[in-house]
């Protein structure tokens, strides 16, 4: 079957294995050369992609234990995150952390080591990870912890599934007392403005901005940044007396019923929306508000197959982190650059990291991380390849699980670790066992 990632580009056939239980899984992935494992197919490009074929875990679905005193959860790798989150946040839990859509698989945020907003506080979902369940391709089931198999479980996290199939974990999930997110906007004239904005707020739990990536001159970078905090019992009953404690979460996505004709997407109204969005956002500064789940961190997920605003060619998703002392001068040329091109992008989000994990193939850094939607024309990836340049230049990398088009130059510049995760491959057998089309692509 022909198979994509979610930006639809590229496409390659695979062989589609779909087993409904772990020991499925590991006796499928034994027989198989060339394989990798798959969640939900969220990661942008190519990462989810086995070359000969592809092992979608979507079938171990199961919730093992909890611990309510605790909040202690053991999940198998398919589990979804929002069915983690209608679960347990009716019962005051929240998963540590997030990334920008529910629609993903635990087994998915362990390879990809996501991120959210809260990553200046919290690090990446890996570091919340107390043990996993890992089959090598030996059909050998290893436990692996920061105190068992420790070297194995670094390379795990962040490792794109190429050290095997990850088939069950245990992490812990954040009391929370209401199921509303108490917000807070500060609008930012410029990118210096916004980076300051977010360093100034790392105190809060959740931050991000969305920039203007259209706007040019004076006005680069301009951009919203939303701050927020799970609301307390105090903070729903004085802005919304009467609320329910947890609101139901969304229920009826809209959905884009076709490819959008690429002519709907050009700069002026991408120009045009941007515009409203700022000034709508900007009416909100000063004014904190309860939000609720969905919208604060899943917005896109309120449109289904999102992905096709950009037609049936696809899209790429370019997501770098640059160091703090360089942020500003890179990620500026990166915009310069970006508004200068005449390129459309309705989505352009810059966080702040905090320290790196211990994935020794993790994306996150102490930095600021810009992530940019481009529609595929004649000459963006020659694009591209010059912004990745300037990423590298600076001790910057490319997020793995975003990428679809870097070269193995750029990869190899920004990943100081690949070495000892190459030799970690070849301990487990997993070197000429596990190969994507992104393994392949980058030479890992």
């Amino acid at each position: 079957m022909e198979l994509t990632g979610w930006g639809r580009y590229p496409r390659f056939e695979t062989t589609m294995f779909t087993p409904s239980s772990a020991a499925e899984a590991i006796d499928l992935q034994t027989g198989l050369k060339g394989f990798a494992p798959r969640g939900n197919g969220r990661a942008y490009g190519d990462a989810a992609i086995g070359v000969a074929s592809s092992l979608c875990l979507r079938g171990l679905n199961r919730m093992r234990a909890f611990d309510a005193g605790s909040g202690r959860l053991t999940v198998e790798a398919g589990v979804m995150l929002k069915d983690i989150i209608a679960t347990f946040l009716p019962r005051g839990f929240f998963p540590p952390v997030v990334p920008g859509t529910k629609l993903v698989t635990v087994g998915g945020m362990i390879a990809a080591d996501i991120h959210g907003k809260n990553h200046h506080r919290r690090g990446g979902f890996g570091q919340h990870v107390e043990s996993l369940l890992l089959a090598l391709p030996s059909g050998e089931v290893v436990v692996c912890s920061p105190h068992e198999n420790s070297d194995l479980f670094e390379a795990t996290i962040g490792g794109m599934g190429l050290t095997g199939t990850i088939l069950e974990a245990t992490f812990h999930l954040l009391r929370v007392e209401s199921g509303w997110m108490l917000q807070h906007t500060v609008a930012a004239k410029d990118l210096d403005a916004a980076l300051a904005a977010l360093s100034d707020n790392e105190d809060a739990t959740y931050s991000s901005a969305w920039i203007d990536c259209i706007a040019r001159g004076a006005a680069l970078g301009r951009s919203l940044i939303y701050i927020g905090e799970h609301a307390s019992r105090k903070d729903v009953e004085a802005l919304a007396p009467g609320s329910q404690m947890m609101p139901g979460l969304r229920k009826r996505p809209l959905a884009i019923p076709v490819d959008l004709p690429s002519f709907m997407l050009n700069r002026g109204s991408v120009a045009t929306f941007n515009e409203l969005y700022f000034r709508k956002g900007a009416m909100s500064v000063g004014k904190p508000f309860l939000n609720a789940i969905d919208p604060f961190f899943f917005p896109l997920d309120g449109v289904l197959e999102w992905n096709r605003i950009y037609g049936k060619g696809g899209f790429l998703q370019h997501q770098c982190v640059a160091p703090i002392e360089h942020a500003s001068r890179v990620i500026g040329e990166i915009l310069t650059r970006v508004s200068g091109r005449g390129n459309e992008s309705f989505l352009a989000v810059l966080k702040k990291f905090g320290a790196s994990s211990k994935g020794l193939m993790s994306f996150p850094s102490r930095g600021f991380t810009l992530a940019l939607d481009l529609s595929i024309d004649q000459g963006i990836f020659d694009f591209l390849d010059e912004i990745d340049q300037l990423v590298v230049a600076a001790g910057g990398r490319i997020y793995l699980a975003k990428d679809a088009r870097q070269s193995r130059a750029t990869f190899e510049a920004g990943y100081p670790n690949l070495q000892r995760f190459r030799e970690i491959r070849r301990q487990t057998g997993a070197e000429g066992h596990i190969a994507s089309r992104l393994s392949n692509r980058l030479g890992i």
